[in-house]
Formats: structure tokens, C-alpha cells, sequence
């Protein structure tokens, strides 16, 4: 069976819609078979936007999935967005619900940072696939480290189950700053910078 994180042309289509509310903004996103939580913005992803205020400048949604998270937060924010991901079926439907919801950007195919060589953002975020194994989780953490501005911040969500604790202690490796920015119900939001 594939994984959301990885490539399958040949899996069948499964459009699907639904409406989502922020603030005061009500978006749309269409979603298909393949591609993470794909009937409802994920409880994760909703906690990782919630804690995310006063940003500014350029963010990179990184894994973006069918790109809930930088579509909702460019809206909110005015930023700059780019989107990033390994699977082509869910960077066809960023760009397509970016575009349906009113937001300008760009999408980037890219395993982690291979397509993002010399570009630096104000904002990363990332609700990482946990599911696709620590090497590949490190190369996102430490990707963002280089490919953050001055000043800039990494956002990461995980669940207390995934080994949120210990993904803390492999940030504090690679970042200057780490702060968990919230931490209740299972789950952690974690503030990043150089």
C-alpha cells in the first residue's frame, strides 16, 4: 500500500471536498485518494496554524500535502508562499486549491530540500511524516536549518506518541533556539531558530 509520502501514479483517483474554517475565512480544499488526511484538515495541522501569529515575509510549506497549512497561513498572514513535496498528487492539489482559494505562490517538487538549493524562508512549516523514518525526518530538520533567514522560525507539530520528547532533543542539536510554544493533549508545538 502507499504511503502519502511517497509517489503512485497509478493509484486511482478519489476526488473528494470539504469546507474549512480560520478565523474569519471560510476555504475549500479538494483532495484525493493518496494524500494525508485527506477528508479534514488533521487535528495537528490545525494546532500547528493556531500557534503561528505576527508572521511575516516568505514561508515554505514543507510536505505540504494537498497544502491546507501554507494556503490557510499566506491568507491569514499576507505571506509569500511556496509549497514543497515528494508526491506529485498532492502538489497538483496544492496548487490547485492555492489558486482556487485566492492565494498566489509557487509549488516546488522536491524530496525534502533537493529542489530548494540556495533559497531561504522567514517561516518553514511542517507536520512531519512520521511514518517515513527518522533519516528522512532529520534531513527535513536539518534542511530547514540552512534554509532559514536571519531572524527567521521553523514551526514543527508532533504527537507525545510519535517521540515528540525526543524530537525535541534532536532539534536542540541542530537549532540555536528551541522552544516548545505548546504542549498539551498529546501533542507539541515546537519554535525553531538559528
Amino acid at each position: 500500500m502507499p504511503q502519502y509520502f511517497e509517489n503512485d501514479p497509478n493509484l486511482q483517483h478519489e476526488y473528494s471536498e470539504f469546507n474549512y474554517g480560520f478565523g474569519t475565512k471560510i476555504f475549500r480544499f479538494r483532495t484525493d485518494a493518496g494524500v494525508f488526511s485527506r477528508d479534514h484538515v488533521d487535528s495537528e495541522s490545525a494546532l500547528l496554524m493556531s500557534q503561528i501569529t505576527n508572521a511575516k515575509g516568505s514561508l515554505l510549506d514543507l510536505g505540504c500535502g494537498y497544502g491546507c497549512i501554507g494556503i490557510i497561513l499566506a491568507a491569514t498572514h499576507g505571506l509569500t508562499l511556496t509549497q514543497a513535496d515528494v508526491n506529485e498528487r498532492a502538489l497538483e492539489l496544492a496548487t490547485f486549491n492555492r489558486k482556487a482559494n485566492g492565494v498566489e505562490g509557487e509549488s516546488v517538487l522536491s524530496d525534502c530540500f533537493d529542489s530548494l538549493e540556495g533559497r531561504k524562508f522567514d517561516i518553514i512549516t511542517l507536520n512531519p511524516p512520521i511514518h517515513a523514518g527518522k533519516e528522512i525526518l532529520h534531513r527535513m530538520y536539518e534542511g530547514a536549518r540552512d534554509h532559514l533567514c536571519e531572524g527567521g522560525a521553523v514551526y514543527i507539530v508532533i504527537m507525545t506518541k510519535h517521540g515528540a520528547e525526543s524530537t525535541v532533543k534532536k532539534l536542540r542539536t541542530i537549532f540555536g533556539t528551541v522552544d516548545v510554544i505548546y504542549k498539551k493533549s498529546g501533542s507539541f508545538v515546537v519554535k525553531c531558530m538559528n
